[in-house]
């Protein structure tokens, strides 16, 4: 215990006045005195856990009172500890984090069919309360992010439920959130406890090629160090990014198991200092090494919803091999590792007691969630839903003004229309898609810019309840074929 406290206390002291460093003392004594003598499945001492949850926070640099929170947010409901007590000693705010924590905590992933009361009530909670403080839910993953290191420690029905949970819930809420590094931990933790087999047969295709890939990219940084520098532009780092071993297997299904077709195991990310020099770096590249059609993604012009901002190209480079290359600022590489923790910005570097919280209204999103959670909560079918809605695997188009589109994959034009406006949905007639005309069962892809054509007047067809993707699209279909029927 006492090495992991005073790495969390030396993290934060050149952040810390005495009295904050004092705060977070006290909050320590307390857990460690609330949590003595309980321990965890794994046999650990109990305190290790909110200790280390506390450790990952600080590396999006939150502020004290999300910290200490962090510290302490088991206390309630592992340690019995009156809310009451938590807000005399640290706080109202504190109280409230830690009291959102708990009641999240409650939350059962089950079977849609099973327990559907506890499941929709306990979800509410963790959507409520990412709408009013998103702090709730980064401490929420960074302590899943804990516990999934210890699935291992569980009953075997236990691991595969929570693990089940930490794909289909939490590891999509990281990525929609723009908190890639902790979706992809998540996702690589749950992987062997979910698909057995399928995590041993990936193990086994990447084998040692991942690593001779690298090899083959420490090749390349000299040569692209040497032209950037030619052409005077301000090199801040080149990194290495290898997928992640989940994300390298639901690549592989749709390159029906050949890893040879997989040409982005690993990828090239260029830090520059300014956005007009990542553009320039594009160029520069693309004179070096041959582009390759359609692999170009500008995700700075267009950036993804979650605030996610990059370019991204794919060339030919030595050996004819196909390598993927991001180029972006150092700002925008922290933004894309932190996500939405990014914005949690500080008056000065040293303020950690007044942070400029995050504006929830950056991220849209969010309050739709809160909105279609209170529609469709009664619903049986409320969980599957949400994962299909909300959680799905993400595809974003465009509209003709070129606003982007977060939509769902497999979503369809009518799905499209219906994001953009009710009436738009219930009056399409026809789709374009990249100026072309498509039947409404197209399934969309990303970057596509999608045009529907109107008729004023016209009502939805009962027809595209059959291919429509969203249940959200569902719902406001049905409630306009209703009126039609009056």
């Amino acid at each position: 215990m006492k090495p992991l406290r005073k790495k969390l206390v030396e993290k934060l002291k050149n952040r810390l006045g005495e009295k904050e460093l004092e705060l977070l003392e006290n909050a320590i004594d307390f857990a460690e005195k609330s949590h003595n003598g309980q321990k965890r499945k794994s046999g650990e001492p109990f305190i290790k856990h909110p200790l280390r949850v506390a450790y990952t926070l600080t590396k999006y640099k939150l502020d004290l009172n999300t910290i200490v929170s962090a510290v302490l947010h088991d206390t309630v409901e592992d340690c019995s500890v009156p809310l009451e007590e938590i807000k005399i000693k640290f706080g109202p705010e504190v109280a409230f984090l830690v009291q959102s924590l708990t009641k999240i905590s409650s939350f059962k992933y089950k079977e849609p069919q099973k327990d559907i009361f506890l499941e929709k009530e306990s979800f509410r909670n963790m959507i409520l309360a990412m709408a009013k403080d998103i702090r709730v839910i980064l401490i929420k993953l960074a302590d899943r992010l804990d516990n999934a290191k210890t699935f291992w420690a569980l009953e075997e029905n236990k691991k595969n439920q929570k693990a089940k949970e930490t794909l289909e819930i939490y590891a999509p809420l990281a990525y929609r959130l723009g908190m890639t590094d902790i979706g992809a931990k998540l996702e690589d933790l749950s992987f062997p406890y979910v698909f057995k087999e399928e995590y041993k047969e990936t193990k086994k295709i990447v084998g040692n090629h991942r690593e001779e890939l690298e090899n083959y990219l420490k090749e390349l940084v000299p040569v692209l160090e040497k032209k950037l520098k030619e052409n005077k532009l301000f090199l801040f780092k080149i990194k290495f990014r290898a997928k992640h071993l989940y994300s390298i297997w639901r690549k592989l299904q749709k390159e029906e198991m050949d890893i040879k077709r997989v040409c982005d195991l690993v990828a090239l990310r260029i830090v520059l200092k300014k956005t007009e020099d990542c553009y320039l770096a594009l160029g520069i590249i693309h004179g070096l090494w041959k582009p390759v059609p359609g692999r170009f993604k500008d995700y700075i012009a267009l950036p993804k919803p979650n605030g996610y901002r990059s370019l991204h190209t794919s060339v030919f480079a030595e050996k004819g091999r196909i390598v993927e290359i991001q180029i972006r600022t150092k700002e925008m590489d922290e933004e894309a590792e932190k996500g939405i923790a990014s914005h949690w910005l500080y008056k000065s570097s040293k303020d950690i007691k007044n942070p400029k919280k995050i504006q929830i209204k950056d991220f849209l999103w969010i309050n739709q969630l809160q909105q279609w959670q209170k529609e469709f909560s009664r619903s049986k079918n409320f969980l599957e839903f949400l994962k299909t809605d909300f959680f799905k695997d993400r595809i974003f188009v465009l509209t003709p003004k070129g606003d982007v589109i977060d939509l769902p994959d497999g979503a369809t034009p009518i799905d499209f229309a219906y994001q953009v406006h009710t009436e738009i949905g219930n009056q399409a007639l026809g789709a374009k898609v990249n100026g072309k005309l498509v039947p409404f069962d197209y399934k969309l892809k990303s970057g596509e810019l999608v045009e529907i054509i109107l008729k004023k007047g016209k009502l939805p067809s009962s027809g595209w309840l059959e291919f429509v993707k969203m249940a959200e699209t569902k719902k406001k279909i049905q409630e306009a074929l209703k009126k039609k029927s009056f």
